[in-house]
């Protein structure tokens, strides 16, 4: 919403309720004028109050119900985006880092979070061979740990 529309809703809205209070105390006004005396004899001004209470929220639930809502627009915008294309690793990083393209593809499972047995069953191979593989490209990329190797592989733009 726009400041003006935000104004001209608060205006509208206070002219609601003055409104409404305005023919609330006239009701009242009016319901001691006539003393409503075979309805209320001897009654409270309390009591006057409580059926004036049910009587407007009656009328408010009745007119809330009866008036038609506004509807807001919802307005879609079309954003195009770019078609993603197929992650390509820089060769030459590849070359510098000499690493082959089966050391590429435990980089890329290891980033996948998967574990050494992960990886060897999706690859077909043992245990041991994932190991050797992983300790390689630890080597190669000069990292401690997965992660560190994870991160150096997509800082050098060896992986995605």
């Amino acid at each position: 919403m726009t400041p003006k529309s935000n104004r001209v809703a608060r205006r509208r809205a206070v002219g609601e309720i003055l409104i409404y209070g305005l023919c609330m105390g006239l009701l009242i006004t009016v319901l001691r004028l006539i003393e409503y005396q075979y309805l209320f004899v001897g009654s409270s001004p309390e009591t006057y109050g409580a059926v004036i209470a049910v009587l407007f929220a009656g009328l408010g639930i009745w007119l809330g119900l009866m008036l038609p809502r506004r509807k807001r627009a919802v307005v879609l915008t079309e954003v195009r985006t770019p078609v993603p294309t197929a992650f390509v690793p820089d060769e030459e990083r590849v070359a510098e880092f000499d690493i082959t393209p089966r050391e590429l593809e435990i980089l890329g499972l290891m980033a996948a979070a998967l574990s050494n047995r992960e990886i060897a069953s999706q690859l077909f191979v043992s245990e041991n061979t994932v190991k050797t593989h992983a300790n390689r490209v630890l080597d190669k990329l000069g990292a401690k740990r997965r992660t560190q190797a994870v991160r150096i592989g997509r800082a050098a733009r060896l992986i995605p």
